[in-house]
């Protein structure tokens, strides 16, 4: 049995998330079962296994921030043939962390825009106003640009989570 031509290289520009998507010639339980033989051996990887979900994590010594994780999602397509889907990610802290940041910040530009065009419009001194508009623009790129950074960090750590995933699926092919 052999994997179909579905597969997605990494793209050399890391996405936000970046997401894939592979058609295996394997029933749904022999993948997930090939993930759970790595997590019972000697991996290197701290793996998760919920359901038909993957999760792939380095362990907590070589982690830093910006360490993504890998999630697999595995379903079959008939008796023989399974689609998996995978999902390159931060942390879950951190995106929910980076997400919120980015929600303050909107909502602080909304407040200060209101605020300044409610004193334009009054025909009172809106320059205050106007700056701190002007500042969460500022703020918004500095996140932009900080979480570019923090994916370059990630992303030798991101190519060594999709080298194990691919090692792990050309087991399949020796059995």
């Amino acid at each position: 049995m052999t994997e179909s031509v579905q597969h997605q290289e990494l793209p050399k520009t890391i996405a936000l998330r970046p997401r894939f998507q592979k058609l295996l010639d394997h029933n749904k339980e022999v993948v997930i079962a090939a993930f759970q033989q790595e997590k019972e051996g000697d991996s290197t990887f701290v793996i998760s296994i919920v359901d038909d979900h993957i999760f792939i994590k380095l362990p907590r010594r070589l982690q830093h921030y910006w360490s993504p994780q890998l999630h697999l999602e595995v379903n079959d397509l008939s008796e023989n043939s399974t689609k998996m889907y995978g999902l390159f990610g931060p942390n879950p802290t951190v995106w929910t962390m980076f997400m919120f940041l980015h929600f303050v910040v909107a909502t602080v530009f909304f407040v200060f825009g209101i605020w300044a065009y409610s004193n334009w419009s009054l025909e009172q001194s809106y320059a205050i106003q106007l700056f701190l508009t002007l500042m969460t623009v500022v703020i918004w790129f500095a996140l932009y640009f900080f979480g570019r950074l923090g994916r370059l960090r990630g992303k030798p750590q991101m190519q060594d989570l999709n080298a194990f995933m691919e090692q792990t699926l050309s087991k399949l092919e020796t059995h």
